[in-house]
């Protein structure tokens, strides 16, 4: 299997890369400099992980991507930013909001379309966006309006994905890995290898294996 997890010089990412290389895939180790994710790959040392430049706001570099990459089993979308605390959406900076979107939302969409060739030539096609909880609208209170709201449409474009790529056996699933003690998430979270196995696990699903889903832990979660 050979895989593509961005935003993988830290945290969920990197530990999704080290799981899936320790079983003996290929992983695209991804980060929006080379420096960074030839870091993390060091730092992983693993045979099988190959540090890549990918910033997914920018056009170009997805792109490259595209150009470069022969094959592709498994797209992770991981990356993500801005976690809002300090904002109300009554108050919220809109421009922050923008920003937000760039990466967690746009992102995946602009390279889930430009790396879709790749998945449908696949014998296992997958993509897993990470999401959050915080995204569901069955619990959505106040509160980091930038994160949720961003997350709540990339769970919507899930859906629209596996809905059109169910007739190319493409299986598409969003997953919550919950509170995690990463850079993100501050301390006191569960710890990163147990938020990275519900990665894993939408990962390497069974071609029977569900599409259009939100989970945590192999569960589903309410939308």
């Amino acid at each position: 299997m050979i895989a593509l997890v961005t935003g993988a010089n830290r945290g969920i990412g990197r530990e999704t890369v080290r799981r899936l290389a320790s079983d003996g895939h290929t992983v695209y180790l991804t980060a929006r400099s080379a420096e960074a994710a030839a870091g993390a790959a060091e730092a992983i040392g693993l045979s099988g992980v190959r540090p890549l430049r990918l910033d997914v706001t920018s056009e170009a570099d997805i792109a490259a991507a595209a150009r470069n990459i022969d094959a592709l089993d498994v797209l992770i979308n991981n990356a993500a930013i801005t976690y809002d605390t300090w904002q109300r959406a009554t108050t919220a900076d809109l421009d922050v909001v923008r920003e937000a979107a760039e990466t967690n939302l746009y992102g995946p969409w602009r390279l889930t379309q430009a790396l879709l060739p790749l998945l449908r030539l696949s014998r296992h096609p997958r993509v897993v966006n990470v999401s959050s909880e915080a995204a569901s609208l069955a619990g959505m209170g106040g509160g980091t309006p930038a994160y949720s709201a961003s997350k709540a449409a990339l769970n919507a474009l899930t859906r629209m994905f596996a809905a059109e790529l169910r007739s190319d056996g493409i299986l598409v699933n969003a997953v919550c890995p919950g509170w995690v003690a990463t850079d993100m998430g501050g301390p006191g979270g569960r710890p990163v290898q147990e938020g990275a196995a519900s990665v894993v696990w939408a990962a390497t699903l069974e071609d029977d294996g569900p599409t259009g889903g939100f989970f945590r832990d192999g569960r589903p979660l309410p939308w």
